[in-house]
């Protein structure tokens, strides 16, 4: 059985309290964002965690969405999606690693690599990411924009999905921060807009904080629409 690392055990019990997320025993936060699509974003680190590997945790007024962990350069090392339940690793050696190192060295980073998931087998995602030139400051923090497009693979190698929009990086934080996007399956397109509008860092008042604010009653609403 493919075993996601123990953030899984945030869904035995509960992960909020008095209108704060709590983490694990061994974890410590460094950054909230709260996000346009109403969604906040816990990002932190955990001991015993290889070296450069950072988690992230996404709520929305529903409660815990997602929760994952990427290396020092971006790959996708874990992920649990909890409306599918399902959970995805990163194969090892993957033919194309995802690197940010080459993509701010480049300013492009082609990416090709499989998941392995006991609930849906393997998945071979294949993209890139494009840096634009433009830096934006949001809320005091400085983000270079990116471009990105990215397919999705069944194992016999039919396309399941595929996305394509823009997005951030952080060069302080090593990571990735999403922004516009198109999905596109099934015949079918929808988008989506998780563009950061608040860094709120420890100390600060809204510093785990468990409820989104922003864009809540009008995402609520598309999903039932979607449902």
């Amino acid at each position: 059985m493919i075993r996601f690392l123990p953030l899984l055990a945030l869904l035995a019990g509960p992960a909020m309290a008095q209108g704060s997320f709590t983490l694990p025993q061994g974890c410590e936060a460094y950054l909230t964002v709260q996000k346009r699509d109403c969604t906040v974003t816990h990002h932190f680190i955990c001991e015993g965690d290889p070296e450069g590997h950072q988690r992230r945790v996404d709520l929305t007024e529903e409660g815990l969405v997602y929760a994952g962990s990427i290396d020092a350069e971006t790959q996708w090392i874990s992920s649990f999606h909890a409306y599918t339940g399902h959970t995805e690793v990163l194969e090892p050696s993957p033919a194309d690693p995802a690197n940010m190192t080459e993509l701010m060295r480049t300013g492009t980073d082609t990416y090709d690599f499989r998941t392995l998931s006991d609930e849906r087998g393997t998945t071979r995602y294949a993209g890139q990411d494009r840096l634009t030139g433009e830096v934006v400051v949001i809320d005091g923090v400085a983000l270079h924009r990116t471009e990105f497009q990215i397919t999705a693979y069944a194992p016999g190698g039919a396309a399941l999905w595929s996305s394509e929009g823009r997005e951030f990086i952080s060069e302080d934080f090593r990571m990735f921060i999403s922004g516009q996007s198109t999905v596109t399956a099934g015949g079918e397109s929808w988008e989506s807009d998780g563009t950061p509008v608040e860094f709120v860092f420890p100390d600060e008042p809204g510093f785990l904080s468990a409820a989104p604010k922003h864009g809540c009653g009008v995402m609520m609403s598309l999903l039932e629409l979607d449902r």
